[in-house]
């Protein structure tokens, strides 16, 4: 009231993390990461206890840190399953979950040299703390203890493929190996991962939106939609002219000229949850009759495609309906041919499933089957598309032609919702967009600093 400000003198510690106390900006009370809650991942670890054998333990390995030069890393990503678990995004950690030890972290002791290099970093302290682990110790006990946790053990599952030698070189780890006892992890952590929380939509709702908002603000320039994508979940694919027709082309190397298609696949991160959305335009905004042929196609199909996606039917259904559709169009528009020889052809053309998984990694839970029935909180992508060399054996208006139309699909109870649906891929809409806009050309290039 008299004008004077008050501080607080209390010392909040840097967990290595944002956390409520140190973020109150990005993080409620109560959540352990931004939007998802303590209760939520405590409740993951009972649903993942309930999943494993009795007698059994998971050993979940934080991801390492990779080194771009000696003393340049990779900007860093957490492993979902190990995120997923415990809520700690910091490399170095492991964690042991048991029926009978709860979940314990092996935390990180880093030295004074690596603090003052890189900061500080979650502890022991922290992990009880913050990540409510119901143990905790430093990483060099983790051999001692592990082989207490092994010898009683009767299964020892852990994810095969992003495993650190951090435990997998203990002669003790070795020895369950040879006894074949260890299993694979993923199969379990998948099944709970597959369907998402309210809270876990929620980040997915934000990250397609983002994705949505830069790619219609920065429409033009996909030099820099490029680079910004680059630094996310997955280097964007940013083919022009005759790299669209490469499935994850990504050398971004060649100037599109007038008359070219631009196929762009990007997706951004939030808060540990992907996007992943392609969209196909002009970039001299007109599209050809050629091209409008084969993106007419492609979009009645995704059209299609998403109109089917409800609880009960599976991705490859889904695949099947679109097989027929993309099959029987291309056959009319004159791309295919020869009878005897059209269906190999076909799959020259289109050698990709109409979509994945999506969620914490760009293709998500690969144990889960695409013949399992979707059911309400499953997110996929529908992403039909045509991708035709240059040398291939068609009329030449439809050579060295890529197009692909992607949208995220989240399952709901009554049927679906397009999480990429801000983002337009009618041929007219695009067109408008595109004439809004004036870019710079030479010479009838589009000339950016990443051009593809």
């Amino acid at each position: 009231a008299n004008g004077c400000r008050a501080y607080c003198s209390t010392k909040i510690f840097d967990a290595g993390q944002p956390t409520a106390a140190s973020h109150p900006e990005l993080l409620k009370e109560g959540e352990m990461t931004p939007g998802i809650t303590c209760d939520e991942y405590i409740s993951r670890r009972k649903k993942l206890l309930e999943l494993l054998p009795e007698k059994s333990i998971a050993i979940i390995a934080a991801a390492p840190v990779k080194m771009m030069t000696d003393v340049v890393p990779y900007p860093f990503r957490q492993d979902a399953d190990y995120l997923y678990i415990t809520g700690c995004q910091q490399p170095g950690g492991i964690a042991v979950l048991g029926h009978d030890i709860g979940l314990c972290m092996f935390m990180p002791e880093p030295t004074l040299h690596d603090v003052t290099w890189e900061g500080n970093t979650a502890g022991v302290n922290e992990a009880q703390e913050i990540f409510k682990a119901d143990q905790a110790k430093p990483i060099s006990e983790l051999q001692q203890m592990l082989s207490g946790f092994l010898g009683r053990s009767s299964e020892v599952f852990h994810n095969v493929k992003t495993a650190t030698r951090t435990y997998t070189d203990s002669e003790f780890f070795l020895k369950t190996v040879v006894e074949g006892k260890v299993k694979d992890l993923s199969k379990y952590t998948h099944e709970l991962r597959w369907l998402k929380s309210p809270a876990e939509v929620e980040l997915m709702r934000k990250a397609a939106s983002i994705a949505c908002q830069l790619c219609t603000e920065d429409f033009w320039n996909f030099g820099v939609i490029s680079v910004s994508f680059t630094v996310t979940r997955f280097n964007p694919v940013v083919g022009g002219g005759p790299n669209g027709s490469v499935v994850h082309y990504s050398r971004n190397d060649r100037k599109v000229n007038d008359g070219e298609l631009v196929l762009m696949d990007i997706g951004c991160e939030f808060h540990g949850y992907v996007s992943d959305m392609t969209r196909t335009w002009p970039p001299f905004g007109r599209f050809s009759p050629a091209h409008i042929e084969l993106y007419e196609l492609i979009l009645e199909t995704n059209k299609e495609c998403i109109k089917l996606c409800k609880p009960g039917i599976s991705i490859r259904q889904i695949h099947e309906q679109s097989v027929q559709k993309l099959y029987k169009g291309l056959k009319d528009i004159g791309v295919l041919k020869n009878r005897a020889s059209s269906s190999r052809t076909y799959h020259q053309l289109n050698p990709t499933n109409i979509g994945h998984y999506l969620g914490m990694d760009v293709h998500d839970c690969s144990t889960i089957s695409t013949d399992r029935p979707l059911q309400p909180g499953a997110i996929i992508t529908i992403e039909p598309g045509v991708y035709i060399p240059s040398s291939f054996s068609v009329p030449e208006r439809y050579q060295g032609v890529g197009i692909r139309i992607e949208d995220e699909i989240l399952i709901t109870d009554s049927g679906y919702e397009v999480l990429t649906g801000s983002m337009p891929k009618e041929i007219s809409h695009l067109e408008s967009m595109l004439n809004d806009y004036s870019p710079q050309t030479e010479a009838g290039c589009i000339r950016t600093a990443a051009s593809s």
